[in-house]
């Protein structure tokens, strides 16, 4: 499994050296825009559109918009510096909380932690700690230049970090509209709903729940190439070696052809000039 981070998790006096990987991947069926007319995977190119050009990576830097059109611009040795020295801070965890307090709006993503060299004995410690007692601990790290706020729990033996969002990124319930401020509910309708509920009640179990749209957009995928129906971009035209020396032989005969009857005249003006003259030297 792929390390994504190297760090050190501590609680009190406690270090752990850990190594992070990420607990889950997307498996979007990813497709790709072609022209329509001849099959070709569309580019999105980076243009300037007040210099009318393409840029390339060395050309674009970072910049902060406080205003309309109006930048800050950050250097990248001013960023890698401060990532950097973020990044070497130990991820410290400040509390401990039951994970019921946290409401899963704020969950963002999940990574496995393992042990790295000498991490063994710290590692286990903390595990067995977080599941005697059922708490999480809440932290704080750096991962891809954000620093984000992290609980450290205990997943089927393992530890894990799951991101979290911070309270002012979390929108407001206020601002969703047309919120029902009163229950419309009659006591016969909300007994019905209940037995309802009751009666799909299960105990949770993940490997019952497929993505259905996935599979069949694989299925409709398999079924067109098991029948050819694969298209494939029109090569582009492009000039032949055979053609571009027949093209410059046949310019080059036409320039002679036009430059033969003037050198044919001044060759026998030539002549005729020294049969005039042999005489005289005679």
């Amino acid at each position: 499994m792929h390390t994504m981070w190297k760090g050190t998790i501590s609680f009190g006096l406690v270090n752990i050296p850990v190594k992070m990987h990420a607990a889950t991947e997307n498996k979007d069926v990813k497709l790709r825009q072609l022209h329509k007319e001849c099959n070709t995977p569309v580019k999105y190119e980076k243009v300037c559109p007040h210099c009318e050009k393409e840029l390339q990576t060395e050309d674009i830097v970072k910049a902060y918009e406080y205003t309309k059109n109006k930048f800050v611009v950050l250097d990248q040795e001013e960023l890698q510096a401060l990532q950097k020295e973020q990044e070497d801070k130990a991820v410290e965890i400040v509390d401990f909380v039951s994970l019921e307090e946290i409401d899963p709006i704020y969950f963002e993503r999940c990574y496995y932690l393992s042990p790295n060299e000498g991490g063994t004995k710290a590692y286990s410690l903390l595990r067995k700690a977080l599941e005697e007692t059922g708490k999480i601990g809440v932290a704080s790290m750096i991962i891809r230049s954000k620093q984000q706020l992290a609980v450290i729990r205990v997943y089927q033996n393992v530890l894990v970090v799951e991101t979290i969002h911070y309270p002012d990124e979390v929108r407001s319930v206020a601002d969703v509209p047309n919120i029902p401020a009163e229950d419309s509910t009659n006591e016969k309708e909300l007994n019905t709903a209940k037995l309802l509920i009751e009666q799909l009640t299960a105990t949770f179990d993940p490997e019952k729940y497929n993505d259905e749209y996935r599979e069949a957009l694989l299925d409709l995928i398999q079924a067109k190439r098991d029948h050819e129906d694969v298209h494939i971009p029109t090569a582009k035209k492009q000039p032949s070696n055979v053609t571009n020396l027949m093209d410059a032989l046949q310019a080059s005969l036409d320039k002679a052809k036009k430059d033969k009857p003037a050198a044919k005249k001044t060759t026998k003006r030539k002549t005729s000039t020294r049969a005039k003259k042999k005489p005289e030297a005679g």
